[in-house]
C-alpha cells in the first residue's frame, strides 16, 4: 500500500524550497504526493509554482486585507483540519519558519499525523528575531516527528533541545537543488522578465543586488539601511545599485521616499523567481536582509553582505560567504566598500565553499523517508 505525503507551504521562499523535494517524491511510484498552498504569498507564490510547473491539489487561500498573526495562525489551522480528514496523509511536510509552517505543524499535530520539517534546527536564540521566525521553527522542532537539517549546527541545536538523534538528517539545503534546476530551466527556456531586465541594465553594468523586508526592520532599520544605499550610490556612481522592493508599505513607502531618483539606483516591483535567479548570477555583489539569499548566493559565487543584527544561518558567518552587518549606515557602507575596492577580498570571499550543500538534499529526504517506511513495513 502506498504511503501518501502532504506538502503545505505558503510563502515564495517555501516554494522554491519545496519544490525539488516535491518533485522528487513525485518519481516515487509507492508515494502518493499532494500539495497543498495556504497562499501566506498569493501572486510571489503562484509565480514559483507556476515556475516549476506544480499544481497544487488545495489552495486555501488565506490571505485577507489587515490580515494579523493571531488570525492567520487561526484560518489556517482551521482550514487545514477540513483538509486532513479528507486526504488522511501518513505525513505531513512543512517548510523553515514561516507561520504557515507552525500552524501546520499544529493541526497535523492535532489530527495525529507524522510531521516532517524541511530546513529544521535554524536558531538564533533569540525568539524576536526575527520576528516571529525563531519562535516558529522552535515550535515547529518540538512538535516534528522527522527533522531535515541542512547543516551539522542545525543537528547539533536540535540535539541540545533533546530532539531524539534517530529522527534527525543533515540533508544540505533543499534551495541548492532548486537554483541548479533554476539555473538549468533559465539556460534552456526564454522568460520575459528576463529579457526586460536586460533591455535595462547596460550590458557592462557592475551591478550591487538588493533586498530587504524583515519585519523587525520595520522601525527605524530601513531608514538606516535606504541611507546606507544611498551614501553607497554617490560614493560608487559607475555601479549599477538593482532593488526590487518589497510590497510592504512599512517597506515600499520609506525606500521610494529616500531613494527615488537617485540614477544608478533602480527601484523596481518584486521580480519572479527566474528573474530574480538571473540577477543574481549576474550580480557583484548582494546586500540583503534574506535568508534564502544567504544560501544561494555562495553556489554562485556572490559575496553577502546580511542587514539584520543575527542570524540563523551562522556556518555562512563561519565560512566567510557572508558578513553580518546589521542595519546600521556605517558598517554597511564600509564593508561594501571593501568588498568594492579590495579585489583580493572579493576574490577570497566570492571563491569560498558554500556550507549549505551540493544539490542533492532532496534525495536524502526521500531516501530517509523510505527508509522510515521499510522499517514500518518491517515492523507490521
Amino acid at each position: 500500500m502506498s504511503k501518501k505525503i502532504l506538502f503545505v507551504f505558503g510563502t515564495r521562499p517555501e516554494g522554491i524550497k519545496m519544490a525539488p523535494v516535491i518533485k522528487a517524491f513525485q518519481k516515487e511510484a509507492t508515494i502518493e504526493t499532494t500539495v497543498c498552498v495556504t497562499g501566506q504569498h498569493r501572486e510571489m507564490l503562484d509565480q514559483v509554482l507556476e515556475f516549476f510547473q506544480i499544481i497544487p491539489d488545495y489552495d486555501l487561500n488565506v490571505m485577507k486585507e489587515e490580515q494579523t498573526l493571531y488570525s492567520l495562525t487561526a484560518i489556517i489551522i482551521t482550514k487545514l483540519k477540513d483538509v486532513l480528514e479528507e486526504y488522511r496523509p501518513d505525513y505531513v511536510f512543512v517548510h523553515g519558519d514561516t507561520t504557515t509552517a507552525m500552524a501546520a505543524s499544529i493541526a497535523a499535530f492535532y489530527f495525529g499525523t507524522k510531521i516532517g520539517h524541511i530546513e529544521a534546527g535554524l536558531r538564533t536564540f533569540n525568539n524576536r528575531s526575527p520576528f516571529p521566525e525563531e519562535a516558529n521553527r522552535r515550535i515547529t522542532s518540538v512538535i516534528a516527528d522527522y527533522h531535515f537539517a541542512p547543516t551539522l549546527t542545525s543537528k547539533n541545536n536540535l540535539l541540545s533541545e533533546n530532539i531524539n538523534p534517530d529522527t534527525i538528517v543533515v540533508t544540505g539545503n533543499t534551495v541548492i537543488d532548486a537554483l541548479f534546476e533554476s539555473l538549468s530551466i533559465i539556460e534552456a527556456g526564454e522568460f520575459p522578465e528576463i529579457e526586460t531586465l536586460k533591455t535595462k541594465i547596460p550590458v557592462d553594468a557592475s551591478i550591487i543586488l538588493v533586498t530587504g523586508h524583515r519585519r523587525e526592520n520595520h522601525v527605524g532599520g530601513f531608514i538606516r539601511i535606504c541611507e546606507a544605499l544611498k551614501e553607497i550610490a554617490l560614493k560608487n556612481p559607475d555601479m549599477i545599485l538593482v532593488y526590487p522592493v518589497h510590497l510592504n508599505p512599512n517597506v515600499k513607502n520609506t525606500v521610494y521616499k529616500i531613494l527615488s531618483g537617485i540614477s544608478n539606483i533602480y527601484l523596481m516591483a518584486p521580480l519572479n523567481y527566474p528573474a530574480f535567479v538571473w540577477l543574481m548570477n549576474r550580480s557583484k555583489l548582494i546586500i540583503t536582509d534574506s535568508g534564502g539569499v544567504q544560501e544561494e548566493a555562495p553556489s554562485l559565487g556572490k559575496p553577502v553582505l546580511v542587514m539584520r543584527d543575527t542570524t540563523e544561518r551562522p556556518e555562512a558567518v563561519l565560512a566567510g560567504t557572508v558578513i553580518l552587518v546589521g542595519t546600521e549606515s556605517d558598517k554597511i557602507v564600509s564593508q561594501t566598500q571593501k568588498l568594492i575596492d579590495n579585489p583580493d577580498f572579493y576574490n577570497e570571499m566570492s571563491t569560498l565553499h558554500n556550507p549549505y550543500g551540493d544539490g542533492k538534499a532532496s534525495a536524502k529526504i526521500v531516501a530517509f523517508i523510505k527508509e522510515n517506511i521499510a522499517m514500518q513495513n518491517c515492523i507490521v
